[in-house]
């Protein structure tokens, strides 16, 4: 087959970079062929970027849309270059073939079937009316003596369409696979030579909104646990001041009662002192008598 299956638009990837901050780029996968079409999206750096969806079947000239998301990065590559490329696999399916078909098998080159392969180069850009990010002393400083982007050196538009040489094998070793939703597709897909693993569907991604959310939320935590903790010892005291209170409450009625005890005690005793006056009547009078009778 010497007609192209694909006509992909745009040639290259370009991110607006801006660090801590998630970028994405659409690109469009055209069928010129009359058959139906599947394909495959994988990457040299599968722990930066997500894709989305990274297989599909395109109809006969049909069209199909993915999207691919460079997670929010830490540090700026010196002056804007980098290496990271995609590779766009495709071949011929036959009709009613779904996407859970699409095995690692499907572009293996090990049969006579034809597996076109498409790279596409990744180009960083600085954000609009914004200095360029340079790398200096190992910390990312921005340059005001720039206003636009440092990519000097123009990519040329066109892409290749034939199986990758033998320095296009090197520039895709050394990677690991990305985690993917689906497991059943996590082998590797590339030819033995050939190490490089798909850019699978993202789990939620941990950007720099997520891990900011992340940190003010254990933050917040750490706070309400230590408003906890005073509001138990605050609970603790008053309850110590409430028993207290309490005991002092008895006492001061306990002192109340022993004070009317005493009372009425010391009103008997005031009563039983002297003698009544109808009593030493009668006991003059008897001594009276009495002396009378003695001496009469």
């Amino acid at each position: 087959m010497t007609t192209d299956l694909l006509e992909i638009q745009p040639s290259e990837l370009k991110f607006t970079f801006e660090l801590k901050k998630q970028s994405s780029c659409a690109i469009q996968l055209s069928n010129k062929s009359n058959q139906y079409v599947a394909f495959k999206v994988k990457t040299t750096s599968p722990k930066k970027y997500c894709v989305r969806p990274n297989t599909g079947i395109i109809k006969p000239k049909a069209t199909c849309d993915f999207t691919v998301t460079m997670q929010a990065q830490r540090i700026a590559p010196p002056d804007l270059q980098c290496k990271d490329k995609f590779l766009i696999q495709s071949t011929v399916v036959p009709a009613g073939t779904t996407e859970e078909d699409i095995t690692s098998e499907l572009f293996s080159k090990d049969g006579e079937k034809y597996i076109e392969e498409k790279k596409l180069r990744v180009m960083l850009m600085s954000p609009p009316s914004s200095p360029v990010l340079v790398l200096k002393n190992g910390e990312s400083k921005q340059d005001p003596s720039y206003e636009t982007s440092v990519q000097k050196d123009k990519v040329p538009s066109g892409v290749e369409n034939i199986p990758p040489s033998h320095k296009a094998v090197k520039d895709f070793e050394g990677f690991e696979p990305t985690k993917d939703q689906d497991e059943l597709r996590a082998a590797n897909d590339m030819e033995p030579s050939l190490t490089t693993e798909d850019v699978e569907e993202p789990e939620p991604a941990k950007d720099g909104l997520f891990l900011n959310l992340t940190k003010d939320f254990k933050e917040w935590t750490s706070k309400l646990n230590i408003v906890d903790s005073k509001l138990k010892e605050a609970e603790l005291t008053i309850t110590k001041l409430t028993e207290e209170k309490s005991k002092n409450t008895q006492e001061k009625e306990m002192l109340k009662h022993e004070l009317e005890i005493l009372k009425r005690k010391n009103g008997m005793r005031n009563v039983q002192v002297g003698f009544p006056l109808l009593y030493v009547f009668m006991v003059a009078l008897i001594g009276l008598v009495a002396g009378y009778l003695i001496h009469p």
